[in-house]
């Protein structure tokens, strides 16, 4: 009796150390969330994790960016419907509102079956799986990669060229990709890339062909978008809405617009996001 406890007791700690190096079970996804984000976890198995609060952030609510707003409502229009659509690039000047769009877009389209994934730089290496994992899926999902830029050698930039337009296996119509960043083509771009015509020991035989690695992956994303900074009636006109936003008094607008320039010399920036944080400042100290 003594040596079946002794060996019932050996397997219970083999069987803890198995248990210990398998893989976490499943994570159930809440479908009837909105938004998502891939996680990975510690045994490196992804999963969608349902967001409780997404940004509630609306189209109406960004000024002054009007035509690149309308593409990209147009395009995700396109989208949630069945019809042709395509994966948008959103380049140019910091918080001049280019993830508050499609954080926006989310917002306008969630009734009618739209879906935002966002997904990490790091982990765009599980992009054939995440689309793998929805396209069986009735949504219509978009995968959000915000601030999106690559040093050379990083394994996301080769999966992220082949989810786009270079895989074996067609693109699913359900998935769209909407990236935002401030480099147009994502890439570092160095004068060495243009000097490699001269003829230098172990210099490259096709320069040209460099250049065009660089500039491949962002012409695979078929909408094109650039931002660019506001001028200074533009960032008041913002900073003005958003003044409404926080219930301030429009008596006060006079007084907060010279504090409200001052705010964004002070950063280097008249942007969108600068006018926001102001306005918070502004609403929380003149609060009643």
């Amino acid at each position: 009796m003594k040596e079946l406890e002794q060996f019932l007791q050996r397997a219970e700690s083999v069987l803890a150390r198995v248990e210990a190096m398998l893989p976490a079970a499943a994570t159930e996804i809440d479908w009837s969330a909105t938004a998502f984000r891939w996680r990975v976890g510690r045994d490196q198995r992804g999963h969608l994790s349902a967001v409780a609060h997404p940004s509630r952030i609306r189209l109406d609510d960004l000024h002054n960016i009007a035509p690149q707003k309308e593409q990209i409502e147009q395009n995700t229009r396109q989208f949630i419907s069945g019809l042709p659509a395509n994966n948008v690039l959103l380049t140019g000047a910091r918080g001049t509102g280019k993830s508050s769009l499609i954080k926006a877009c989310l917002v306008q389209f969630a009734d009618q079956g739209l879906r935002l994934i966002e997904v990490d730089k790091e982990h765009l290496v599980d992009l054939p799986d995440i689309v793998d994992l929805v396209a069986a899926r009735p949504e219509r999902f978009i995968i959000f990669c915000d601030d999106l830029s690559f040093e050379e050698g990083e394994s996301g930039y080769k999966a992220l060229k082949v989810a786009l337009d270079g895989s074996i296996s067609a693109q699913s119509d359900n998935v769209l990709i909407y990236a935002t960043s401030n480099r147009r083509h994502l890439l570092p771009e160095r004068l060495s890339d243009n000097e490699g015509y001269r003829h230098v020991d172990d210099g490259d035989l096709h320069p040209g062909e460099t250049v065009e690695e660089k500039i491949s992956l962002s012409e695979r994303f078929g909408l094109w978008l650039s931002f660019y900074p506001f001028r200074q009636d533009d960032y008041l006109d913002i900073v003005r809405h958003w003044l409404r936003h926080f219930d301030v008094a429009s008596s006060q607008f006079a007084e907060a617009e010279p504090e409200a320039l001052r705010w964004a010399l002070q950063r280097g920036s008249r942007s969108g996001r600068i006018a926001w944080q102001f306005a918070r400042d502004w609403a929380g100290k003149h609060a009643k």
